[in-house]
């Protein structure tokens, strides 16, 4: 755990590896944490210390070495006198992090059009797969290959397939706007998995997954240049296999059978049925988990449940629990029954029962200004308004693209319904997109919300990352969402059409918001009416 609070960054401190003073987190600042992760740690011969060393020597020892060292061009002599000096170290001057040259003690000098440092690469030469001319038929299937114990060192650069791969990755990296420290992960990645590759080998996800990370390699976008090779196969468990054989631990055999025969009817659909959403499914299976469990004490087989144990079950549950339950059990049942699992569905001709929908209340002010103080940034007042403006749902948000915004016409399209743009949201939008310019400039991704790990994708920003900040308060984005579509039935009046062509209702959504602003109105003018008992009458 943290020792410093929620909400509170760490202050400057000095690395307990180079002794440097910054802004960071952790023990150790950025360099010495990617330097301990490539070295051994042992006895310094410089300063005795106990740290990650290269060729015996800390990376504070090479620091000050470096610092002692000529200012030179040339990068092989400037790295031999670094190394002759390493011997000669009996002090260290300290320095603020990220503040020393790693190539010499002074910059470059600048070139001509102004910038310094080493000119710019070339881009990679068109290259494309290899001609396969022969090549040997193997005699057994191919065998799992350990990445982990290739050393980085022994790679082979020379490499048709590698060459055919950095230009595909330096392709995604132009369309995707890919910056420099992505594009060369990108390719220490390619060249860690592609050294001895072989036409007609399949380069699998569960053998590369652990080497790269482990080495702090962007393994999606590794797998990308893979798949636009053809040569990789995703052989991951899909989490909905574990999740299902977690939720059916402890049934009885008969009812474990039946049930996940169901679920998958549920999920991937039959001759009959649609496939529902993976959402749903859990749901279902989450609802008569508890019955199921109950009876497996009892039963081995879905057919030995009766009518009297779904009554007894459903009388120790009230509210939308029994409904709930109770719907998912008819479903469970009325499947087992049409595909010949059971004789009598033991759930018929119980009721459901209609569901009696609480009055919806609006927001009091006091937690409205509790959530506007909690968005400090940009994305986050821009999704603030959008919901409590606009009324949109946070899937809704997430799926916005630039196209849907006409800033010329203040127009704004959410979910295929066309939204003028009042000034409060109009600035608010002028302001998210310049700090997406700013932040981003070479993103590709045409999401209108995108965030640092779908800057470098073209999927769009996760539901759980848009209402990050709104978590915990008292109006979050759904009920911000409810209380300005309760303020328009308010507003205008309890009219369920001239709800549904406002926000796009359905019937039933309509009619339960137009209960409610009828209920709350009626509330109100009642409320004038309505006498103290503690109040005496005047004498």
């Amino acid at each position: 755990m943290s020792r410093y609070p929620k909400g509170h960054r760490k202050p400057a401190d000095s690395c307990d590896g180079c002794l440097a003073w910054g802004d960071f987190s952790g023990r150790l600042c950025p360099t010495c944490y990617m330097f301990g992760r490539s070295h051994a740690t042992a006895v310094c011969a410089g300063c005795r210390r106990t740290q990650p060393l290269k060729s015996d020597y800390c990376r504070l020892c090479w620091c000050q070495a470096r610092l002692g060292a000529e200012a030179t061009v040339d990068r092989l002599a400037a790295e031999a006198d670094v190394r002759a000096r390493l011997n000669a170290v009996r002090h260290h001057q300290l320095f603020f992090m990220g503040m020393h040259h790693r190539n010499g003690s002074a910059p470059a000098p600048r070139r001509r059009g102004g910038r310094r440092g080493a000119p710019r690469k070339q881009p990679p030469a068109p290259a494309w797969r290899p001609n396969a001319d022969w090549k040997q038929l193997p005699l057994f299937g191919q065998v799992s290959r350990d990445y982990g114990r290739l050393d980085p060192s022994g790679v082979d650069l020379t490499s048709p397939w590698l060459t055919w791969a950095k230009y595909l990755a330096h392709r995604f990296a132009e369309a995707r706007g890919w910056g420099r420290n992505i594009r060369f992960a990108v390719n220490r990645g390619l060249a860690l998995v592609l050294t001895g590759y072989v036409e007609g080998d399949i380069i699998r996800h569960s053998e590369i997954f652990t080497p790269l990370r482990s080495r702090d390699l962007p393994v999606g976008h590794v797998v990308t240049v893979l798949e636009e090779m053809g040569i990789f196969e995703d052989d991951r468990e899909p989490s909905f296999e574990g999740w299902l054989a977690e939720r059916l631990e402890g049934f009885a055999p008969g009812i474990r059978s039946g049930a996940e025969r169901w679920t998958r009817v549920l999920r991937d659909g039959g001759p009959r049925s649609l496939p529902r959403r993976e959402g749903t499914v859990w749901l279902y299976l989450n609802r008569v988990r508890p019955a199921l469990l109950e009876w497996s004490d009892r039963y081995d087989h879905l057919r030995e449940v009766t009518r009297d144990d779904v009554l007894t079950h459903i009388k120790t549950l009230h509210g939308h629990q029994r409904r709930d339950q109770l719907v998912a059990l008819r479903s469970l049942f009325t499947w087992a029954k049409r595909n010949g699992l059971l004789f009598r569905n033991p759930t018929s001709r119980i009721k459901v029962g209609q569901y009696e929908y609480a009055v919806l209340q609006p927001l009091v002010p006091a937690q409205v200004d509790r959530s506007v103080a909690a968005a400090t940034t940009p994305a986050t007042r821009l999704v603030l308004a959008l919901a409590a403006i606009h009324a949109a749902r946070v899937a809704q948000i997430g799926t916005l693209m630039l196209d849907d915004v006409d800033l010329g016409n203040r127009r704004l399209t959410i979910a295929g319904r066309v939204r003028p743009l009042d000034d409060l949201p109009l600035k608010l939008l002028l302001d998210w997109l310049e700090h997406r310019r700013s932040r981003w400039p070479n993103t590709a991704n045409l999401h209108l919300l995108i965030n640092n790990q779908t800057a470098t994708k073209t999927s769009r920003a996760s539901n759980h990352w848009i209402s990050g900040s709104m978590r915990g308060q008292d109006a979050t984005l759904e009920r911000l969402r409810v209380d300005r579509q309760l303020e328009g039935a308010l507003t205008h009046g309890p009219d369920p059409l001239h709800l549904a062509e406002v926000f796009g209702f359905d019937e039933k959504t309509a009619m339960r918001y137009a209960d409610s602003a009828r209920a709350l109105l009626e509330q109100a003018a009642e409320q004038p009416l309505r006498r103290n008992p503690l109040d005496r009458e005047a004498p």
